[in-house]
């Protein structure tokens, strides 16, 4: 009988956190995650601008716009196009509303990065523990590797620690399992915004229907995909 896949959040929440909890940055990779999360930092503002206005914490926008463009504010998050037109790549045709100023100026970053968040219905979100936002970041990249390679956890999370070591897609749909990630992935960046940022991730907040702000520590949460809306 075929090994049976986990893909629920509350099938899935124990073995992030034993991830999380036993994931060591690699000495050689620490110093370039260091000088990532300085750029992130640095424009914390723009990051802090949209959770206000869609309630997804800054840092979780972070860390997906260092993944999808480098942290270029000149390109769309969903993946790196250029902003000055709607997206080629996939996901293509993005945003789907004309650009607020003009097709001269094209997108705004902000109106572009609402545009690939709330498609992924993140503001709608309610659970936002430390487990929940690494699956949620697994299911944007894509849940490849757990389906079709699961001896090797993702690089999109897990590249730069003790967690990876190789193997990827080259490009969408072709494997190569000598292949190494060169990025930075999203776990070690977190692990050093905790220090460096100030941040604490077991202990964030979220917005409730009526409009009243939330706290909610870790396991506070109610478990499983019904709770988080997607």
């Amino acid at each position: 009988m075929a090994n049976t896949i986990l893909l629920s959040l509350q099938e899935l929440k124990p073995e992030y956190q034993r991830l999380w909890d036993s994931c060591e940055i690699r000495p050689d990779k620490l110093s370039t995650t260091q000088n990532i999360v300085a750029k992130i930092n640095a424009n914390r503002r723009h990051y802090e601008a949209l959770q206000q206005k869609i309630n997804v914490p800054w840092h979780f926008v972070a860390v997906i716009h260092n993944m999808e463009s480098s942290l270029n504010f000149a390109t769309h998050l969903h993946n790196g196009d250029s902003l000055k037109k709607r997206t080629v790549n996939e996901p293509s045709g993005r945003p789907l509303a004309d650009p607020i100023k003009s097709w001269q100026e094209g997108y705004t970053w902000e109106e572009s990065a609402i545009d690939a968040l709330t498609m992924k219905e993140f503001n709608r979100v309610k659970d936002w523990s430390l487990p929940a936002q690494l699956w949620q970041l697994e299911r944007y990249n894509g849940i490849g590797y757990r389906k079709y390679h699961p001896e090797v956890l993702t690089p999109y999370l897990w590249s730069a620690t003790n967690h990876y070591n190789k193997g990827k897609y080259v490009v969408d749909g072709k494997w190569d399992a000598n292949a190494v990630s060169d990025q930075i992935g999203i776990v070690a960046l977190l692990k050093v915004l905790i220090k460096e940022a100030n941040l604490n991730i077991q202990h964030f907040w979220w917005r409730s229907s009526d409009g009243d702000a939330k706290t909610q520590r870790v396991g506070d949460a109610e478990s499983g995909e019904d709770a988080m809306t997607r």
